[in-house]
């Protein structure tokens, strides 16, 4: 009894025993997948050393089911590869297994061996087996010959582990890529791959639905790619590219030196590539990303524009282009890219250029660049021939040389091309003559730069001589602001020389001869420093003459202020310098000229201001926007004004607004936000609160004035003898009245009827108000300010400004005995601050 009893114990445990082993859901890990060997649900196949494993899942208990590899040891689970990213099984499918089939193939099938995924190679065996490498490669091979027959680095999916490939073949268009997933939670195929184009030399791209751009990394420089200049360049970075010209491969990889991270390549559901890392106790971080900025989309800016992101608006046209078209440039849609505006000389008829004596194209060189992509590789080792080969061949628009790489041409349309703050490569850009600075040939630039050594040398001399005599006189600078314009000249010098080509030390006998002897009839007006003289020169350019009276506010320090200043800044809404002459008690100063002369002569004359429609009007404002941005944040120096208004606004001409008179122009050092000065410059009714009675001046300054001058623009009022009707209000106080009152049109000048945009005058009406706020910190920035002007974004609600500066003007009707005043406005120079 006893021994019956003991072998039923027996066979009841081994038939359960032989029941637990034939369950397929056996929940263990397993280190190969052979004939024999399936893998089941609720197993694992792992890595030698623990590293990866390979099982199914379900992303975020969806309806969907998949087999893919993950790092075994971090959680939460990151999924490097997915087998059957095309073809889930359900996820109520408990029944599937991966095998290998009797063709020695890995299969997927469900319950009822539905294949759903295989790797499909030819197999001369059937004695495959499958392992999980620690590398996170997953391999079928060959077990008798030990040949690797798949591996799952060959399909890649959305990451991009190390030792892993990207790889394309130019020989047969077979290549291999990142996909992304489609979203976070579902693995299917997403919108966005990573690649190599087939390029010499190659560079990597991000594209949308497999063929539209999304972001470029500039060309393989053998160390890095050149669009990328944050890109570690050193051995250690591990980036690699392979090129086998043979087998016409080019493969990228690769591998991290630091054994004390977890890294990939990792592109994500909306198109953003990272380098990730992790550490043993630390959630994954990136090192880097991209797109990453507004300036990183491809072809932002359209063709023969350059992106920038610390500028706005962020694309301007290349040097001798213009805009497709305006409207649609204004209203920052930038798609449509750039014209050329003069036409090359090897593109017109050979006889008629023959004809009228066209001077040979050149090239103008464009620095710290990403460079445009549909480029053609030269086989040039040396500069010279690149560019002997470019002049060359009208077809050739552009050309660069690049270490590591040699002789880059172009000779279609430039597109996507990124200004960096560092880094980055020259481009040299085919122009005609005319555009080229100042029309002269590179060996003039020798000449040009001695003629402005020898101009720094003199106006230096003459300020000594003149500081000599100051103060043997007694009239010494106030101390504070000595230290001002000593620290204004430091960070000029300190700065980069500005192109010598374009600036000139005249003679004075030459200037007063094309003046016509700065004849009355060559008058174009007095300026609170001067009058103002055309002048026509030899080569048939004509230029505006500032000549500085003895009387004048604007010694040779403010002289000296200005020359060196403008002749360092160079945009399009700044006024442009020629040069200048010192001579005995004169001082010259030798502007482009304006054929429209000042906004003020427009703006303020009754008869006039009709010119002046709304679409001029608020492109004259968005103008001096830019223009002041650059001044504050774009340009070598920072610059504040101090001095702007409407008869400081030069009008070209198509009445394009340009800043002009830099005399009382201050840089700030590195990233001092405040000053303050004993000597209050400026004009009444423009000045900020704080600067007029404190001496404070800043950025906000130059806002604050902006705001005044905006208003003006809008209501063709000017501010300092501004009436309505009996009320003591200035024109800020009135223009908030309206706005409080929802009646902002109103503030529009009547001479325009209905013909301007409401939509615009009321975006300017608000930010003219947010501008003159009282407190400095209300007030906006200027890249704000352009912001709020080109687009309908969230603005601030202004406050109502309680301090009326231009009040006391109305009632007063002379000046205080330290005001010097100009034809048409009164021009402070020396008032006590606090």
């Amino acid at each position: 009894m006893g021994a019956k009893y003991t072998y039923r114990i027996v066979l009841h445990l081994s038939v359960y025993l032989l029941f637990y082993l034939l369950q397929p859901h056996r929940c263990h890990a397993i280190y190969n997948i052979t004939s024999s060997h399936v893998l089941f649900q609720r197993q694992t196949l792992v890595s030698p050393s623990q590293t990866f494993e390979l099982g199914f899942f379900s992303p975020n208990n969806s309806g969907n089911q998949y087999v893919g590899i993950w790092y075994k040891q971090i959680s939460p689970r990151k999924v490097v590869w997915v087998a059957n990213r095309k073809n889930p099984l359900a996820a109520t499918d408990s029944s599937a297994s991966l095998t290998i089939d009797s063709n020695g193939n890995l299969n997927l099938v469900d319950g009822k061996k539905k294949s759903f995924w295989s790797t499909d190679v030819s197999v001369t065996s059937n004695r495959s087996v499958a392992m999980l490498l620690d590398d996170g490669n997953f391999i079928l091979k060959d077990n008798s010959s030990g040949k690797n027959l798949w591996r799952s680095f060959d399909h890649p999916g959305d990451i991009l582990l190390p030792k892993s490939e990207l790889r394309i073949n130019i020989k047969t268009d077979q290549r291999s890529v990142l996909t992304s997933w489609k979203s976070e939670t579902d693995p299917s195929l997403g919108n966005f791959i990573v690649g190599l184009a087939p390029k010499t030399p190659p560079e990597a791209f991000i594209w949308i639905n497999g063929s539209t751009p999304h972001w470029r990394s500039g060309p393989w420089d053998k160390v890095k790619f050149t669009g990328i200049p944050t890109m570690d360049s050193s051995y250690r970075s591990g980036f690699k590219i392979n090129e086998d010209v043979e087998e016409g491969t080019i493969s990228y990889s690769f591998n991290s030196y630091d054994t004390s991270l977890t890294s990939n390549m990792f592109i994500s559901s909306e198109g953003v590539l990272k380098i990730l890392h992790k550490m043993k106790d630390t959630d994954w971080y990136a090192t880097w990303e991209a797109p990453n900025g507004s300036c990183d989309g491809y072809g932002v800016c359209g063709n023969f524009a350059v992106c920038k992101t610390s500028q706005s608006p962020i694309c301007n046209c290349l040097k001798g282009f213009i805009p497709k078209s305006h409207e649609e440039w204004i209203k920052g849609n930038w798609t449509g890219g750039c014209i050329r505006q003069t036409e090359l000389l090897c593109e017109k008829n050979t006889s008629s250029s023959a004809s009228t004596g066209g001077k040979k194209d050149g090239f103008w060189k464009k620095s710290m660049l990403k460079l445009p992509d549909f480029y053609e590789y030269m086989q040039s080792y040396i500069a010279d021939d690149c560019y002997a080969w470019c002049r060359s061949n009208c077809s050739c628009l552009a050309y660069a040389f690049v270490s590591g790489i040699g002789c880059l041409v172009w000779s279609k349309d430039l597109i996507d091309i990124q200004e960096f703050s560092f880094g980055g490569e020259d481009l040299f850009l085919r122009l005609a003559h005319s555009e080229l600075a100042g029309g002269q040939q590179t060996k003039n630039i020798i000449i040009s730069l001695a003629v402005i050594s020898t101009s720094f040398i003199l106006a230096a001399v003459f300020f000594a001589w003149y500081r000599w005599t100051t103060n043997k006189k007694g009239n010494i600078m106030d101390a504070t602001e000595n230290i001002d314009m000593i620290e204004t000249r430091n960070a000029l010098q300190s700065e980069k020389p500005h192109d010598p080509s374009e600036h000139a030390i005249f003679d004075f006998d030459y200037i007063s001869a094309v003046t016509n002897n700065f004849s009355m009839s060559n008058k174009l007006g007095q300026g609170g420093f001067g009058p103002v003289y055309k002048g026509k020169l030899h080569d048939g350019k004509e230029i505006a003459v500032k000549r500085l009276s003895s009387n004048s506010g604007q010694g040779a320090e403010e002289f000296m202020n200005e020359m060196i200043l403008i002749s360092k800044l160079q945009h399009r809404n700044l006024v442009r310098l020629f040069g200048c002459c010192i001579y005995e008690e004169e001082k010259l100063l030798i502007y482009e000229f304006m054929p429209n002369k000042s906004l003020d002569i427009f703006l303020f004359d009754p008869r006039r201001r009709s010119e002046l429609n709304w679409s001029r009007r608020f492109n004259i404002i968005c103008g001096v926007a830019k223009g002041l941005l650059y001044l504050h944040r774009d340009s070598y120096l920072r610059v504040i004004h101090r001095d702007l208004k409407a008869s400081n606004i030069l009008l070209d001409e198509n009445m394009n607004p340009k800043i002009s008179d830099f005399g009382l122009a201050r840089i700030f050092q590195g990233t001092l936000d405040l000053a303050d000065t004993h000597r209050v410059v400026g004009t009444l009714g423009y000045m900020s609160p704080e600067y007029a009675m404190g001496g404070i001046f800043s950025e906000k300054s130059d806002v604050y004035s902006f705001g005044v001058l905006l208003l003006e623009i809008v209501s063709g009022k000017k501010n300092n003898n501004f009436h309505y009707r009996d009320e003591q209000l200035s024109l800020i106080a009135h223009a908030w009245k309206l706005w409080s009152e929802c009646r902002a049109l109103d503030l529009m000048d009547e001479t325009l009827a209905d013909s301007y945009s409401s939509s615009e005058v009321v975006r300017c009406l608000d930010v003219g108000l947010l501008c003159t706020q009282d407190n400095p910190l209300d007030r906006p920035t200027m890249p704000e300010v352009v912001l709020m002007l080109s687009n309908e974004t969230d603005r601030p609600k202004p406050k109502e400004p309680l301090f009326y500066f231009q009040r006391a003007l109305k009632y007063d009707p002379k000046p205080p005995s330290d005001v010097k005043s100009s034809t048409n406005e009164a021009t402070m120079t020396m008032i006590e601050g606090r």
